[in-house]
């Protein structure tokens, strides 16, 4: 049940490469898609623009990194759909992948109480209807099962393989590290799961600051949390309008995972560290 991220990027999430992640392509090193990048401030525009940042900073362009969690630093190990099925068979449920898939969409675009929030505490409530509409099963012991399953590291992993190295060399550098998440209460465990939450230095963690992006909230949370200024963060995430254009509001500097950046090797050494 792919149990996390906002609305708009989870679904995203979710459909592309199932479970609860994505991004197929976007896991892949940075060498081999280079040739494909979208024309955006296109490589001289944002050489410019890191030029015009080391002016202002010094060699080290940003004093933290805020990198978001589904879809990024960790993606989905097997499509949501299929673990939905497979899980289900047992409990009764009788969709094919693709009923599943489309009635998991339909589920998302309704709206949710009279909150904005989704990701309330545990988010259990949210992530039953989700489940019981797109199965067709309302068995308790299922949504459990499924629930459970997405607390662990078996049905995620990390994206880039080559993460640590990146994020030791950045803090050996000097430069804090926070992960920025729409996600439940579950994070925290499950990034201890994939022995990954020691490298940061704090999380904003949508379900426990009340916020989710693109609420710029969250993205000051977590410049509060590390003691830095907006302005001398940068965020990296894959949703343009959720970690983009959200960290932007919020007055940091933010690339698009998959697009700007696409190891967090090139994110470290775009901040001005080698690794």
């Amino acid at each position: 049940m792919a149990l996390i991220a906002t609305r708009t990027k989870m679904h995203r999430v979710l459909l592309q490469n199932g479970a609860f992640g994505k991004v197929g392509a976007m896991c892949s090193s940075s060498s081999a898609v280079v040739e494909s990048r979208p024309v955006g401030l296109g490589m001289l525009g944002l050489k410019d623009y890191e030029d015009y940042r080391r002016s202002l900073y010094g060699e080290i362009t940003h004093k933290a990194l805020l990198v978001d969690a589904a879809g990024t630093l960790l993606v989905p190990s097997q499509p949501m759909a299929q673990i939905y099925r497979t899980i289900g068979e047992k409990y009764g449920v009788k969709y094919s992948e693709d009923e599943i898939l489309n009635r998991y969409r339909r589920a998302y675009e309704q709206p949710w109480g009279r909150s904005r929030l989704r990701y309330v505490n545990d988010a259990r409530p949210f992530w039953q209807y989700i489940v019981s509409y797109s199965t067709g099963c309302p068995d308790s012991q299922y949504f459990e099962e499924l629930y459970n399953y997405y607390s662990t590291n078996k049905a995620w992993h990390l994206c880039d393989p080559d993460a640590e190295k990146a994020f030791k060399a950045l803090r050996k550098a000097g430069v804090k590290l926070g992960v920025v998440s729409n996600f439940d209460t579950r994070l925290r465990p499950l990034l201890q799961a994939l022995n990954c939450d020691q490298w940061f230095d704090a999380m904003a963690v949508s379900a426990e600051v009340e916020a989710e992006k693109p609420n710029p909230t969250i993205f000051l949370k977590a410049c509060d949390f590390l003691g830095v200024k907006p302005e001398d963060a940068v965020h990296v995430g894959d949703d343009r309008r959720n970690d983009v254009w959200g960290a932007r509001d919020a007055g940091c500097d933010a690339w698009l995972w998959g697009s700007d950046v696409y190891s967090f090797k090139e994110v470290a050494q775009r901040i001005g560290v080698q690794v």
